[in-house]
């Protein structure tokens, strides 16, 4: 059968990524064609345009950049056209993808939801969409099912969480390879240039403090080596890793983590860690206005309390990260709660089982027999 997957950022490339793999696996006939990033197209994916054309983030980012965007829409609408496949696997990345998603229904082409927008956090008025427009909705956090359908009697899936399967994996074949002299703590400040680029200088501060420590930031592969270079070059002690995150987070004693996908990797390795938040003003009192939830990180969300420490906008800053930093590094206490909030996190994450796996089998029922 013939399948096109749409990603939009890092996360979303890995994820699909090894859907792909588990289509081609389950289906020898599986033809596959999509928008993502290296990974889903070293799984096997013809792809189309890259994540890193789409990368736009926060509300005047996305407004000053909306021709492009609008672009992309009408070209992925062509394409889809022209390859017409029996199902559409939409992969997170709601701004664009609910918009194809909607179209998709007028064309009669059948669509799996992989990863489900955050609905519970803004927009909830987006499962109304989302009940008329997707024919299967595959969720990967533990609440979200009963979420679904407690508020809004919509019955979704819950097929586990993808990075549980990922994590796994690496850790029983990694093998460490960099010898750093010192203890290391991980810098893992975001893919997006315009995060990066505000996050960044604000975690190599803190780490000042610290002589003791090898800090080690963690390059996102979408990024320019020169990029780096310019924010890095006040801070000749700092090394950097690029394609090798979990290598680095498997060595790492601590971390400073943007919000995002990147705090659940860190705790599913079992790294205490401080959540760096800081954007631009006008993009963050819109969020402030608009977000309904109590916590940014996924840690937090899932566990449903605050596991980790969340540095939001003014409170990020070095003298916080700094403070919050001690605790991890030095606070016996505080390392024996987060082990055991870890553990407790990656016992609920699990019971969906193998995500990528479950997440094929829904696909390929779902998708559209050729000859219908």
């Amino acid at each position: 059968m013939k399948y096109y997957l749409i990603a939009g950022e890092a996360s979303g490339d890995l994820h699909g990524s090894n859907l792909a793999k588990e289509l081609r696996r389950q289906d020898e006939n599986a033809d596959l064609r999509g928008w993502g990033g290296d990974l889903m197209e070293s799984a096997g994916v013809t792809l189309v345009k890259h994540y890193r054309d789409l990368a736009f983030m926060g509300f005047v980012e996305v407004l000053m950049n909306l021709r492009t965007i609008l672009r992309n829409l009408a070209f992925c609408k062509e394409d889809i056209l022209r390859h017409r496949p029996d199902v559409l696997v939409l992969i997170d990345y709601p701004g664009f993808n609910l918009r194809v998603a909607e179209w998709a229904k007028t064309q009669g082409i059948r669509v799996v939801y992989y990863i489900s927008p955050q609905v519970w956090a803004w927009k909830e008025s987006r499962v109304k969409k989302i009940r008329a427009t997707v024919d299967k909705m595959l969720v990967i956090l533990p609440f979200e099912q009963d979420w679904y359908r407690t508020r809004w009697d919509y019955g979704v899936e819950f097929v586990g969480h993808p990075l549980m399967q990922v994590v796994n994996e690496f850790l029983a074949e990694h093998r460490p390879e960099a010898e750093y002299l010192k203890p290391v703590i991980a810098l893992l400040p975001g893919s997006r240039k315009q995060e990066v680029a505000v996050k960044l200088p604000v975690m190599l501060e803190a780490a000042r403090a610290f002589p003791d420590y090898q800090f080690v930031v963690a390059k996102a592969a979408s990024l320019e080596e020169a990029f780096y270079q310019e924010i890095l070059k006040e801070h000749p002690g700092v090394l950097s890793v690029r394609n090798d995150t979990y290598a680095l987070l498997a060595e790492a004693t601590a971390a400073l983590v943007t919000s995002g996908t990147a705090t659940l990797e860190t705790a599913l390795f079992g790294v205490p860690q401080v959540v760096c938040y800081k954007g631009s003003n006008i993009s963050y009192q819109i969020a402030k206005r608009l977000v309904k939830i109590k916590y940014i990180s996924l840690v937090n969300l899932i566990m449903d309390r605050p596991v980790v420490t969340e540095l939001i906008q003014g409170e990020c800053n070095p003298t916080a990260i700094e403070r919050e930093l001690r605790l991890l590094l030095f606070d016996e206490q505080k390392k024996a709660q987060v082990k055991n909030d870890y553990y407790e996190l990656k016992q609920l994450l699990q019971q969906g089982g193998n995500a990528s796996e479950k997440a094929a089998a829904a696909v390929i029922a779902t998708a559209k027999p050729q000859s219908a």
